[in-house]
């Protein structure tokens, strides 16, 4: 009984109730499994994070000098330790001959300032003269804008006494006057 005419081709069928009830497990299942996984991770924090596994996770350990860069950066320790590092290097930043006579003290981070003690008052006004330039060469080594600018001290001398004796608790000559 051929009529000539070609067959309708077939529509997609439309899903059944047994097909949707699938696809409806499916996506319960999917569901469940990421409320699980939610709750896990959340059990998992409160007990004080993952346990032990096969994957690196935070806890693994590291090398010496990454657990210390890490503690650096979590503490901001970066630029005091960094200065730390100029004044193990200061012959190498100032010179050998500039280095025996004058020796960096403390840096101050808030003021951005580091304090250079010199050994006599020609070493004192030679780093002085200088002071432009190493300021220039510890920010290039440092970052911008660490060091502000270098305080450059005298020699201190010893502390003076007037007289062979001294009352106690006397601050000099001039205690008496006013």
């Amino acid at each position: 009984m051929s009529t000539g005419e070609e067959p309708a081709p077939k529509k997609a069928a439309e899903p059944s109730g047994v097909d949707l009830a699938r696809v409806a497990l499916r996506a319960a299942k999917e569901q469940a499994r990421a409320r699980g996984d939610a709750a896990q991770q959340k059990k998992q924090a409160r007990r004080g994070g993952l346990r032990s596994g096969a994957r690196a996770d935070g806890r693994d350990p590291m090398a010496l000098g990454a657990a210390i860069n890490r503690l650096l950066n979590e503490r901001g320790w970066e630029t005091p330790a960094a200065v730390g590092g100029v004044m193990g290097r200061w012959p190498q930043i100032v010179g050998e001959n500039l280095a025996k006579h004058c020796v960096p003290e403390r840096y101050d981070e808030d003021e951005r300032v580091l304090v250079v003690q010199c050994d006599s008052t020609a070493w004192a006004t030679q780093l002085r003269h200088l002071t432009p330039t190493l300021v220039a060469r510890l920010n290039e080594d440092l970052g911008h804008g660490t060091v502000r600018m270098i305080k450059v001290l005298n020699p201190g001398g010893p502390p003076r006494r007037y007289g062979p004796l001294r009352a106690p608790g006397s601050t000099g000559p001039g205690d008496t006057y006013g």
